[in-house]
């Protein structure tokens, strides 16, 4: 399509009326701020959740523990997507202090039996291991991706409404103006 063709709203032309140039103009807004914004946000976002994994992967450490219950089969923690039971364990903080709580863990262990869980620098229980390198930037990339469509999404709902008003405004238009000159035009058949 050639940039004449593309810019028609805005040439000189008797049969341009105004609501086709507020429509050309909400047009190029729309595609600037969903472009724009959207990118920034993509951006900015995706930096953020890099940022994110990278602490979570410095600050997060693996720790031998030890089981202080049996784990039973077929019962499910609460929040665990993959069959692993809650159950007490006992480790040894950073600063060399024994500690306790509750992990998730396979089911069918036996209690004494180790299991690796991870920690924080201050020697609390994480749910889960560091989030990888590379399902980092994965992760990363979807949160920007969202975050984009998160922008796009009531900035092009917005233009719809505004070109269907002008729509509605450029028939309510046409029709009057049709009215004027039907008549003229000479009788109705029917």
């Amino acid at each position: 399509m050639g940039t004449t063709k593309w810019l028609w709203r805005w040439r000189s032309n008797p049969l341009r009326r105004h609501e086709d140039v507020v429509e050309a103009w909400v047009v190029l807004a729309v595609c600037v701020i969903v472009a724009f914004a959207g990118a920034v946000v993509a951006l900015l976002t995706a930096r953020g959740a890099e940022h994110a994994f990278a602490q979570e992967r410095a600050h997060g450490h693996a720790v031998r523990a030890v089981l202080l219950a049996d784990a039973p089969h077929g019962v499910t923690a609460r929040w665990s997507a993959d069959d692993r039971v809650e159950v007490p364990v006992r480790w040894t903080a950073p600063d060399g202090t024994s500690r306790s709580g509750r992990t998730p863990v396979d089911g069918g262990l036996k209690a004494g039996a180790p299991v690796t869980v991870w920690q924080d620098d201050r020697g609390r229980l994480t749910l889960s291991r560091p989030t990888g390198r590379t399902e980092g930037h994965v992760e990363a990339a979807l949160f920007g991706a969202a975050a984009a469509l998160a922008v796009a999404a009531p900035v092009l709902g917005a233009g719809a409404v505004a070109r269907a008003r002008l729509d509605r405004r450029r028939m309510a238009r046409w029709e009057q103006e049709w009215d004027a000159v039907g008549p003229l035009w000479g009788p109705k058949t029917g």
